[in-house]
């Protein structure tokens, strides 16, 4: 026994050493950067010559990497910095709304003499998303500055933009891939009945698909349904848009797959000499020939390459325009699922996002709120605490705009139904009113391994437990607290939207709608973009100047300094260290993770959510 206590200890010491050695190197790491950084300021003091100051215009090369967010998730600076370091850092999220100033900031700057999509490792992007990043492309074009797209393939995402350029290169040995848009998800009623897993679900509405995973080994015909139109929906939009910008018959791209066949075998099965003959790419060339090509239209920049900057060396450039003394439009953002309590930036916390929209309404320079939501819902608790703030507004005397995004659903609709105008895209994806509770329990697995549960209680409600069965009059409660839940939800909305309650229960029962089919069905009042949302939240304040304010809970002057400094780290070089698993199963470990985390995220303290299971795959 002492010998084991002795290796117990040397553990212990051992790892204490760890932590210190850790400790003492992240310490002077940053150290030796801010002498570095302290000396660079003032040992480089050679004044800058004629020619350093001559600036000569470039192409602005959009070269976004990772995915377009509507906020970015907080990272803990330390976290950021050192996974910088070690080469690990998870792909970079991109601002949605850092793109579009960007490029709208571009198209009158004078130094910037055209814009090349060079989308390579852009993520896949909602539709909604894209359509506000091309409307910005079309207002660079307008300024009279060319737009070309290079790549050596195009993902569906990437050719949406690609097709807004006035000439689309592209690989000899690439192709386009449009896969259309489809909604699959992972079932697993058979593994809980494998594992002896006991699920209890407790639902209102035909439509409410999202706990079908946890019942089903596939999807219900409802389901499908309600799918089926929504998107179909986006996929046309698509098409006419794409079809529209490449000036091509949209039959061109949907064409069945014998036609489709037929023209690859006349071309040998070239598929990138089809894409040229479908109308889909400009031309097919190499890199060598793309790059002589661009230094033709923007010049040399004397190392075999066109004048060019980065998209993300010019956004430090981007300056907003402030208007002095004006009064502002507070943005607050809602973007994720909703969760109960507090949560950090990039994600929704009923707390963390009332406290944000209790701060527009203290702030007496705020005269009007645009609550930017892009969210599949959660919590109903959560969403309600939220919504409440709103309410508190309107009573303030300050107009609530909600402007959605790619996905206002369910919990996300259940935040926005009060607001004084609601602003969606056509292509967004809303509604979803209904309600769910679920609660797995384990009694079966326990008692196959030999353990079981007993005891007694002074109430049914003592006994309910993830180890015990559940109580079919506690079931039954459940049930009407979920029942109860519903009505509430679409009272909400006949209060909010002017319409009855008969009206509301049609297009409710967990239907999912585009923002097309819901405003009219009364569920939004106009469709447009978040342009559309901040002129009409001035129109309702009366305000003919403003600023956008983005409320935004405050970093720490460390955690802003750390910030700082992590984002001006060379990451140029990014590896993944280990991979545990093939790469060809790794779309399917992600999805598995995505909904195991999808769970993490139910912590809603009476067990009641608004959540839609298919808007949060877009």
């Amino acid at each position: 026994m002492k010998g084991l206590f002795h290796f117990i200890g040397k553990c212990f010491q051992a790892i204490w050493k760890l932590l210190s050695f850790t400790r003492q190197l992240v310490l002077n790491l940053f150290f030796l950067i801010f002498i570095g950084v302290i000396a660079f300021a003032f040992l480089d003091s050679t004044p800058p010559s004629t020619e350093d100051k001559i600036v000569e215009p470039k192409a602005l090369i959009l070269d976004l990497s990772g995915p377009i967010v509507e906020e970015s998730k907080f990272r803990e600076p330390l976290e950021r910095i050192t996974s910088d370091v070690l080469g690990s850092q998870k792909s970079q999220e991109n601002v949605l709304f850092d793109i579009v100033d960007t490029i709208r900031f571009a198209a009158h700057d004078n130094n910037v003499s055209g814009l090349v999509l060079h989308l390579k490792e852009m993520n896949e992007t909602s539709l909604t998303k894209l359509r506000y990043i091309a409307k910005a492309i079309n207002t660079f074009k307008a300024a009279g500055k060319p737009v070309y797209a290079i790549g050596d393939y195009y993902n569906q995402s990437q050719y949406y933009l690609a097709s807004y350029a006035d000439k689309v290169f592209m690989a000899p040995d690439g192709t386009v891939l449009l896969r259309g848009y489809g909604a699959y998800t992972l079932y697993y009623k058979e593994l809980l009945e494998k594992l002896n897993v006991s699920t209890h679900v407790f639902r209102v509405g035909t439509y409410k698909s999202a706990v079908e995973p946890y019942l089903r080994n596939d999807m219900s015909d409802a389901a499908k349904e309600s799918a089926s139109a929504w998107l179909t929906q986006l996929w046309d939009a698509y098409l006419d848009d794409v079809a529209t910008n490449r000036q091509i018959d949209p039959k061109t791209l949907t064409m069945p797959m014998d036609q489709f066949i037929a023209k690859l075998k006349s071309v040998n099965g070239d598929l990138s000499q089809m894409m040229v003959e479908l109308g889909l790419v400009d031309k097919l060339a190499t890199r060598q020939e793309v790059r002589k090509d661009l230094i033709e239209q923007f010049g040399s920049n004397g190392y075999d390459s066109f004048k060019q900057i980065s998209y993300y060396d010019y956004l430090s450039q981007v300056q907003p325009t402030v208007i002095p003394d004006a009064q502002d439009i507070a943005v607050v953002v809602a973007s994720g699922a909703i969760m109960d309590g507090t949560e950090r930036q990039g994600t929704v916390g009923g707390d963390s996002t009332a406290a944000l929209l209790r701060q527009a309404r203290g702030d007496d320079k705020v005269k009007a709120v645009v609550l930017r939501v892009d969210s599949p819902g959660g919590s109903a608790f959560a969403s309600e605490v939220i919504r409440n703030e709103i309410d508190a507004l309107k009573e303030a005397g300050k107009p609530v705009v909600v402007s959605m995004s790619s996905v206002a659903a369910s919990g996300g609709y259940w935040i926005s139904a009060s607001a004084d105008k609601i602003i969606a895209q056509p292509t967004t994806i809303t509604g979803s009113i209904g309600i769910f509770g679920i609660l797995t329990t384990f009694e079966k697995s326990l008692e196959k391994m030999g353990i079981h549960s007993d005891g007694i209680s002074t109430s049914p409600f003592n006994g309910v437990s993830i180890t015990r069965p559940l109580n079919d009059d506690v079931a039954q409660v459940m049930q009407l607290g979920i029942e109860h839940g519903y009505h509430r939800f679409i009272k909400l909305v006949s209060d909010h939207r002017n319409l009855s309650l008969e009206a509301v229960d049609k297009v409710a029962q967990g239907r999912v709608w585009t923002g097309k089919d819901a405003l009219k069905h009364g569920l939004v009042d106009q469709l447009g973009d978040f342009d559309d949302a901040v002129q009409a939240a001035a129109q309702l304040a009366n305000m003919e100047s403003y600023n956008l304010y983005w409320v935004k809970e405050p970093l720490t002057p460390m955690e802003q300094f750390l910030e700082e400094l992590s984002m001006n780290l060379n990451a140029s070089v990014r590896t993944e260290l280990f991979s545990f698993a093939p790469e060809a199963l790794q779309p399917t470990i992600n999805k598995v993770a995505t909904d195991i985390n999808m769970l993490n995220n139910f912590n809603d303290p009476k067990g009641q959510y608004l959540f839609c299971l298919n808007c949060s795959n877009l």
